[in-house]
């Protein structure tokens, strides 16, 4: 009988064992797919959040400052264009649904001119200058990469002058920039300067759009 007893018990924890493994299994959250982050500048940065904010697999394109010091990482001291930064987008995404090789072709052809020097438009100064702030080796070499691709292929009629910068630090813009575009597409700096990079976007690169 005692045999009989110890098996029974022994047989009944361990399917309470295995009970209880399932049931953590189950209420165990799922792992997070990996994203890369890259940050680029290419004038305002309202166009620029805009234009990546379009792509699908991107989770995030923060505006922001990027190239001087935490102390002077705000609107109106880097409009004074002193600072070393450069207003600029950080771009979370996924890179199993989009690569840095397409973002980066986004970047040059699309979501600003990489042949204008310290200046976008009619914004001119080092804050508004032409930077990718690659963070390893691979981003520079793939963005040395597409810069010698569309050199090749004679894409511009000038020299494209996109500085290869080490990325320091990035620094969060002032919330009223943020989604600056979708907020205000009335008004006038983003009707003339925004909104036809988007429809550049849709013509271009319709298959890499999100779907919102």
């Amino acid at each position: 009988m005692t045999t009989s007893r110890s098996r029974f018990g022994l047989g009944l924890a361990l399917a309470l064992i295995a009970q209880l493994a399932l049931v953590g299994g189950a209420a165990r959250p799922a792992a997070a797919a990996p994203t890369a982050t890259i940050v680029l500048a290419g004038g305002c940065f309202w166009g620029m959040e805009a234009v990546f904010d379009s792509l699908a697999g991107v989770k995030q394109a923060m505006p922001g400052y990027s190239g001087g010091s935490a102390a002077t990482a705000h609107y109106d001291m880097v409009s004074t264009g002193t600072t070393g930064h450069a207003e600029s987008v950080r771009i979370t995404y996924d890179p199993a649904r989009i690569s840095l090789d397409q973002i980066l072709n986004v970047y040059f052809t699309v979501a600003h001119d990489p042949t204008e020097l310290d200046r976008q438009g009619p914004d001119a100064g080092t804050q508004y200058r032409s930077a990718i702030f690659v963070a390893n080796a691979d981003q520079r070499a793939r963005a040395r990469a597409e810069i010698a691709r569309l050199t090749a292929e004679h894409r511009y009629p000038a020299p494209i002058v996109t500085k290869l910068e080490t990325f320091k630090a990035f620094y969060p813009a002032e919330a009223y920039h943020r989604n600056y575009v979708a907020l205000h597409p009335d008004q006038p700096y983003v009707i003339y300067n925004d909104l036809p990079k988007l429809v550049a976007l849709k013509k271009a690169y319709p298959q890499l759009l999100a779907q919102k």
